[in-house]
């Protein structure tokens, strides 16, 4: 099967599965998405969600948020993990948006990623997700199902995306990398996957990925 021949095969099986595609954290506007979003790194999307009701209710913008003290701030998302250093680049990213964009969140790849804890990733979800605009976040699941697949050769995320871009039409891509989080979640974990739920592997994936499944 080609690289085309696969990609076709995932959008039309993804699509079957996933006609709806809800942001998994949990927002309001783009600045409590980019929140969100930072705070996901490195913990499930469950557990943000957890968390930000109470830090929202406190400060769901920029202005409230630098009301807090990073201290209070840590105090709050302890349970995402990494606490000392997202709550400092909430509190500083907050400074930066009231000083260069009147609190509101900027809308571009370059200026998101001048704020601190954001980085493409982080980037490409806010503007995907909250400005409309075509980007396709890799995030370990995708990085790992796409290697399976044999859509790239796994290197490293840039390379990742790069491929993804290349293979997958670009009025896809914000819609698309969901459907691959939320499969690689329900049916291809990334430990012990299993040959009768993991499916798409099972049809398309590569000798290697075939052979660990169980």
């Amino acid at each position: 099967m080609t690289k085309k021949e696969k990609a076709e095969y995932i959008i039309s099986e993804l699509e079957r599965l996933y006609p709806e595609t809800p942001i998994p954290l949990d927002h309001s506007d783009p600045y409590t998405l980019l929140i969100a979003v930072l705070l996901s790194a490195q913990c499930t999307d469950k557990r943000v969600n957890t968390v930000t009701p109470h830090l929202f209710n406190l400060a769901n913008n920029p202005f409230d948020m630098v009301k807090l003290s990073v201290e209070e701030i840590k105090e709050i998302i302890r349970p995402c993990g990494l606490s000392p250093r997202k709550s400092q680049a909430i509190f500083t990213l907050s400074e930066m948006l009231i000083a260069k964009y009147e609190g509101e969140v900027p809308v571009g790849f370059e200026e998101l990623e001048e704020l601190p804890g954001v980085g493409h990733k982080t980037a490409s979800v806010v503007m995907a997700q909250a400005f409309g605009f075509p980007a396709f976040p890799v995030d370990t699941h995708i990085h790992r199902l796409l290697t399976r697949w044999g859509i790239t050769n796994g290197k490293n995320v840039v390379l990742t995306e790069k491929d993804a871009k290349a293979i997958f039409p670009e009025k896809l891509w914000n819609k698309l990398h969901l459907q691959i989080i939320f499969y690689g979640r329900e049916y291809s974990p990334a430990r012990s996957p299993k040959a009768d739920i993991d499916f798409i592997t099972q049809k398309i994936g590569t000798a290697k990925a075939k052979k660990e499944l169980i």
